[in-house]
């Protein structure tokens, strides 16, 4: 009998390596010896030195791969029509990758998709065996955003979705066959370039309306995010250093511990070092102002006559 095959799947550039290597080496840490993984890092922008750096983290583990390929060269599967192409004429997948997986690995049925910006602390194979039935993806309520008024009016009168229910999309687990038999890349091109509506979250706001009554709800374990107002969550599997909560820029930071274990052994470690030195206060009234626009840009979406929640209305 064949050993299942977990397919985990990323996508990085050159500044954001130091951290994938750290979701990495700790997705690798709590593997199962009974299970094969296939992590597969799309990448852009990035030195063929750090490429090889990446590699070498499967070194050692007969059950672990490391698949990286170039981001242009996976899509060119993926015809490039008057009808399929981006907002402005041009293939501009970056941000809408994780959308474009189930075309762009037609080998797996099913896969996990994870930011960057996370540690894991379990076993992702007891995720990727959770059964999705019909529904399309897996995924975590963005708690987040629970306490926020504004959030929460957003997506309720824009995206169209319950403020409980609104998903984050840093940890998901599609189903890869589903999405093709129903054309959903297809489909979610079609609402890009017909409606270009406007999004504080592109990817994300997509996948909480184009998925709408077909998510499986997973525990909060599987993607537990520093909050301010939020309680830590007990034995989290996956923690996910959402929006501004990065330990390599803030001391202090929810579930920094988890981060550090794994930076203090990486080859990465003078990377983010240096990254955290450099972080200044100028650096972090910039958050500050990026968060203040974020909430205005909200204030100004919730005006517009043509929404998902609209459209979703109308069709």
């Amino acid at each position: 009998m064949s050993k299942l095959t977990v397919p985990v799947f990323f996508s990085a550039d050159e500044k954001y390596a130091p951290y994938l290597a750290i979701a990495i080496t700790s997705l690798i840490d709590h593997t199962n010896k009974e299970y094969d993984y296939h992590i597969h890092v799309v990448y852009h922008d990035m030195r063929k030195k750090t490429i090889n750096r990446l590699k070498a983290l499967g070194e050692g583990h007969e059950n672990v791969k490391i698949f990286m390929t170039e981001m242009k060269d996976k899509l060119s599967g993926i015809s490039d029509r008057k009808e399929t192409r981006l907002k402005g004429d041009y293939f501009t997948p970056t941000i809408y990758y994780r959308i474009f997986l189930p075309e762009m690995f037609k080998d797996y049925d099913k896969g996990i998709y994870l930011d960057s910006d996370i540690v894991v602390l379990g076993d992702v194979a007891e995720l990727f065996k959770i059964n999705l039935d019909n529904n399309l993806i897996a995924a975590c309520p963005d708690m987040s955003t629970y306490d926020n008024r504004l959030f929460g009016d957003y997506f309720e009168q824009v995206v169209g979705i319950n403020r409980f229910k609104y998903i984050n999309s840093g940890v998901l687990l599609m189903n890869f066959e589903k999405m093709r038999e129903e054309e959903f890349v297809e489909h979610f091109l079609y609402l890009l370039n017909t409606f270009d509506f406007d999004t504080v979250a592109p990817d994300q706001d997509y996948l909480n309306a184009m998925c709408r009554g077909r998510i499986v709800f997973l525990d909060a374990i599987w993607n537990a995010m520093p909050t301010p107002t939020q309680e830590r969550i007990r034995n989290p599997m996956i923690v996910h250093f959402n929006l501004f909560f990065k330990p390599w820029h803030y001391d202090g930071t929810m579930y920094e511990e988890h981060f550090w274990k794994y930076a203090n052994e990486s080859a990465f470690l003078r990377d983010i070092q240096r990254e955290k030195k450099a972080f200044s206060r100028w650096d972090k009234k910039g958050d500050e102002k990026r968060l203040q626009q974020m909430a205005d840009r909200v204030t100004e979406i919730l005006g517009n006559e043509v929404t998902f929640k609209t459209v979703m209305k109308e069709n």
